[in-house]
């Protein structure tokens, strides 16, 4: 077995990790990124495409945003949309910031690329990885790497390794508290090559369930239809699909219509919120979807990924320039009160917006929400205010 060492050994290439890694470079702190999957599935998985200012911000800051700022889409505001009434929340006159769509798959492109340009070391199709000593002072990772077992010796491990990681998991149960809600519906998602007959995105409660348009580009639609749970995808050939989303989204006037197209990929995913407590145990500090999910219809869990690792990689400079680990033990505390306000909103707007089911009660408070949100600004202005992201401060 190859043994070998660096500062930081990071689990997971999604977002968190390889921003993480990168803005640790800018510190000059080395670290070693490992990753279960090939480069070509870590660079098409289709996620994420909402971003709010801070991380746009931060991916300027690691020198990573010439292609977002050439390809990505700025928003100004979103519609919401019940019953042929349409409520435009103009985000930008309300608060003064922005929002900008580009895909998860294109910031990972860029950001493995800048990894890999600025010589930094990223292993992928890792597998069998074991965290070792982690409430010791000498953690390490064994890993089995082109048939190859080796073991990484460091000061601390980033669990970036999403839901399924091993990371979280090497949590000792009885440290480890988890908070979950699984909602009884799911999302039918689609890629499709047709360009967006909306400016902005459209969240849409109708009566059959909720859809949502939304983009990747000037000539790819990426587009949502609330389903069933136990929904088989292949009971929505093509035509039903385009079909359910032309009733779904139809505005008003009676004459808008979803641009159709070839479809491209198509998926069903689970809705939950998941928050695992504390971020950190001994040198094992989480990230990103390792340590929480928020259902995506508040645009929150990439967002909240990067600015788990802004806090994270400012504590991590700190223990290195100065020796003080003031910041590291205040990390778990600090990234959960974001962690928390984001959960509560993406309930909030996944309760706005989705057909329930429940009682008459459950559905008359639904149609109150909303006539507010309709009626009041200030209303408005908070939906705004949590959509596009709360500025980024030290302390959240």
């Amino acid at each position: 077995m190859s043994a070998r060492r660096t500062q930081v050994a990071i689990i997971g290439a999604g977002p968190a990790g390889l921003v993480l890694a990168l803005a640790l470079d800018r510190l000059g702190i080395e670290s070693v990124v490992l990753e279960a999957r090939g480069r070509d599935h870590v660079e098409q998985r289709v996620r994420a495409g909402l971003l709010e200012q801070n991380t746009v911000e931060v991916l300027r800051e690691l020198g990573v945003a010439d292609r977002l700022e050439r390809e990505g889409l700025v928003h100004h505001g979103i519609h919401l949309r019940r019953e042929g009434r349409t409520r435009h929340i103009p985000i930008t006159e309300l608060t003064g910031r922005v929002v900008t769509i580009y895909g998860q798959q294109e910031i990972v492109k860029d950001l493995i690329a800048a990894r890999i340009e600025r010589g930094g070391e990223l292993l992928f199709e890792v597998s069998e990885v074991e965290l070792r000593d982690l409430d010791g002072a000498q953690p390490s990772v064994a890993y089995l790497h082109g048939g190859a077992r080796a073991e990484l010796a460091c000061d601390f491990v980033a669990g970036c390794d999403g839901f399924h990681g091993v990371s979280r998991q090497s949590i000792p149960e009885a440290l480890r508290v988890e908070h979950e809600i699984v909602y009884p519906f799911s999302w039918l998602g689609i890629l499709a090559r047709a360009a967006p007959a909306t400016d902005e995105l459209i969240y849409a409660w109708h009566e059959r369930g909720f859809a949502l348009y939304t983009m990747r580009s000037a000539t790819i639609s990426r587009l949502y239809l609330q389903v069933p749970n136990d929904e088989p995808l292949a009971d929505w050939p093509d035509e039903r699909i385009w079909a359910e989303l032309q009733v779904r989204l139809a505005g008003g006037d009676g004459g808008w219509r979803v641009n159709e197209g070839e479809i491209l990929e198509r998926s069903i995913a689970p809705m939950r919120s998941f928050v695992a407590e504390p971020l950190r145990h001994g040198r094992l500090l989480l990230a990103g979807d390792a340590a929480h999910i928020v259902p995506p219809t508040g645009a929150k869990g990439l967002n909240l990924a990067v600015n788990d690792v802004r806090l994270l990689a400012a504590a991590l400079g700190e223990r290195y320039a100065s020796g003080s680990e003031e910041l590291l033990e205040r990390y778990s505390e600090t990234a959960l009160r974001r962690v928390w306000r984001a959960e509560e909103f993406s309930n909030y707007m996944t309760m706005l917006m989705h057909r329930l089911d429940g009682t008459g009660f459950d559905q008359a408070l639904q149609r109150a929400r909303f006539d507010y949100v309709w009626h009041s600004q200030a209303a408005a202005h908070s939906l705004a205010e949590n959509y596009v992201g709360l500025p980024a401060r030290p302390d959240f």
